[in-house]
C-alpha cells in the first residue's frame, strides 16, 4: 500500500518506480485532489481517502442505486478523481482489505472538517455500528482504520490545532485494526516513530511511505518514502 498525506511529493509523480508494487493507495487528508489523481493515474490502481481539514467539504454525497452519484438527490459530479473512494465515516472493502475511515481535525476555525471532541466522538460511535454489521454479516473484522488526525495522546502535539481525538481511542479499541494510518502532524524533518494503541500500530504517514500488510498478521513492514526520514 501506498499511504500518503499532507505534503505533496512531484518526484514520486514523475517517477513512481519506487512503489511501482504499490495495489492499493491510501489518502490520509490535506492533499490535493489534482494531487492524488496523478498517483492514481501513474500507479492503475484503487485509491481510498478520508479528508483533512485544509480539504474541501466532501459531504453529503451518496450513491444511487442505478450507480450515479447524488447530492441533496441530485446528480453531482465530486470533487474528488474518478473512481476514488472517499472513506469519512464508511467501511469499505479494496484490494482485500477492509477499511474505515474518520476524516477531519479538532475543530480550531471556522473552515470545514473540523469537530470538536464530542462530535468526532459520535461520528465514531457511528463507523463502530457500521463496522459491527459488517462483521455479522461476514465475521470480518476492520483492517486499516484512515483518519486526519491522530488519537489523543498517540503521535498528536501539543498545540490546539494539531491535538488529537480522544475518541479514536475507544474507536480504536472497539474495532482493533491492525494499523491506523493518520497525517496532519508534521514532522518537519524529523522520522516519524510508530506508536501503538493495544495491538495497533499508529503511523504518521506525512509525505509517502509503503507499507505491507497482510490481514490478519498485522503491519508486516513500513517503508518510509520521505527524502528527510
Amino acid at each position: 500500500m501506498l499511504a500518503v498525506s499532507d505534503e505533496v511529493d512531484d518526484a514520486l509523480v514523475a517517477d513512481p518506480t519506487a512503489v511501482r508494487g504499490a495495489q492499493l493507495i491510501l489518502a490520509c487528508g490535506d492533499l490535493p485532489f489534482e494531487y492524488l489523481g496523478s498517483l492514481m493515474n501513474a500507479l492503475d490502481v484503487p485509491l481510498v481517502f478520508v479528508p483533512g481539514n485544509h480539504d474541501p467539504d466532501v459531504s453529503g454525497y451518496r450513491s444511487s442505486r442505478a450507480g450515479l452519484t447524488l447530492k441533496a438527490g441530485l446528480p453531482a459530479r465530486p470533487p474528488w478523481p474518478d473512481g476514488a473512494i472517499n472513506a469519512d465515516g464508511r467501511i469499505t472493502d479494496v484490494a482485500g482489505l477492509r477499511l474505515a475511515g474518520l476524516g477531519g481535525c479538532l475543530r480550531y476555525s471556522e473552515g470545514p472538517n473540523q469537530y470538536t471532541d464530542p462530535q468526532q466522538t459520535r461520528r465514531a460511535r457511528a463507523l463502530r455500528g457500521r463496522a459491527w454489521w459488517r462483521r455479522q454479516r461476514d465475521g470480518r473484522g476492520v483492517d486499516v482504520l484512515l483518519t486526519h488526525a491522530p488519537p489523543r495522546g498517540v503521535g498528536d502535539g501539543d498545540d490546539p490545532p494539531h491535538r488529537g481525538f480522544r475518541g479514536l481511542r475507544g474507536l480504536v479499541a472497539a474495532l482493533q485494526p491492525a494499523a491506523l494510518l493518520h497525517g496532519h502532524v508534521h514532522p518537519f524533518g524529523a522520522p516519524t516513530r510508530r506508536g501503538h494503541l493495544g495491538r495497533t500500530a499508529v503511523c504518521n504517514v506525512t509525505g509517502w511511505h509503503l507499507l505491507e500488510l497482510e490481514p490478519g498478521a498485522g503491519l508486516a513492514e513500513l517503508l518510509p518514502g520521505r527524502r528527510d526520514a
